[in-house]
């Protein structure tokens, strides 16, 4: 059994009674507004192909259509990505714009994240070009400059509130999520390490990497530390290095992702924010925690 939702961006409500009604006419089941022109359910759909129906009613609507499993449907373990995810911006490349150079850096980045590049390799030869920068302009720049995306604190707290785990796991740098992973309010993050040469950047990372293959270790390790199973977690990320968590997760979603991640997760979010994450659990807006 499953459930279709209809899931809109909150600044932007797209989902009127129209809609809702043509769509449950296509597909059945029982309907349930979450948000009203924001977030709707329709459980236990008829037609077994309710999500490609939907999409054709919803054809030009900036509305996402996901459908998931009825059961285990409220995750106990939430485990993200961060850059482009949890926050707005790539913080390697807002390191890069300080040094004049965030053209060239954010190609790598780009041609990375969309599985064209070796995500060690490029992420040492980034990083090499960050030699010389100095901590004091970083600490400028992680506190004027990275942005929370909308949503995301929303989606943490509610899910510690019902009794989840919560992990930021990043590709990027401990020195930006140790600090926006406590900001958010997740229980821990995990992330690559820059080494410094006094004040200023070494342009060198700490062995071993973070990269796919330690996200989707961390996934498994806490799910079994904690004996949760696979099909009561949940992955998100943007990222060709997301990709693994998020195909192995119970619920993965890539957010705002790149194709080759968008083309392969179960649900793809394009228009919705973080709080997306909440409605396909089936949380209402009254029960989210901000």
């Amino acid at each position: 059994m499953s459930v279709l939702c209809l899931i809109a961006n909150p600044n932007e409500p797209a989902i009127d009674t129209a809609l809702m009604n043509a769509v449950h006419k296509a597909v059945g089941g029982e309907v349930n507004v979450l948000t009203q022109r924001i977030a709707v359910e329709f459980v236990k759909p008829d037609l077994a192909t309710a999500a490609e129906a939907a999409r054709d009613l919803v054809a030009g609507k900036p509305v996402d259509v996901a459908q998931v499993p009825l059961a285990n449907r409220r995750k106990k373990l939430l485990i993200a990505d961060m850059d482009s995810t949890m926050i707005e911006q790539e913080c390697i490349d807002e390191l890069a714009a300080a040094l004049g150079i965030k053209d060239e850096v954010a190609a790598i980045t780009r041609r990375a994240m969309n599985g064209e590049l070796n995500f060690e390799q490029a992420l040492r030869t980034r990083v090499k070009l960050l030699k010389g920068l100095p901590l004091k302009r970083m600490e400028e720049i992680r506190r004027e400059q990275i942005t929370f995306a909308p949503g995301g604190r929303a989606l943490v707290q509610t899910m510690k509130a019902y009794g989840a785990v919560t992990s930021l796991v990043s590709g990027g740098f401990t020195f930006f999520a140790d600090y926006i992973g406590k900001r958010i309010g997740f229980d821990e993050a995990m992330a690559n390490i820059l080494e410094f040469d006094g004040e200023v950047l070494a342009g060198t990372v700490a062995d071993p990497i973070l990269g796919k293959e330690a996200k989707l270790s961390r996934l498994m390790t806490l799910a079994a530390f904690h004996d949760i199973p696979m099909a009561e977690t949940l992955a998100v990320g943007d990222g060709a290095n997301d990709l693994d968590m998020v195909k192995a997760a119970g619920l993965g979603v890539a957010l705002h992702a790149k194709p080759v991640v968008a083309a392969e997760a179960e649900v793809r979010i394009d228009h919705g924010d973080l709080t997306a994450l909440l409605y396909l659990q089936g949380y209402t807006d009254d029960e989210f925690v901000r």
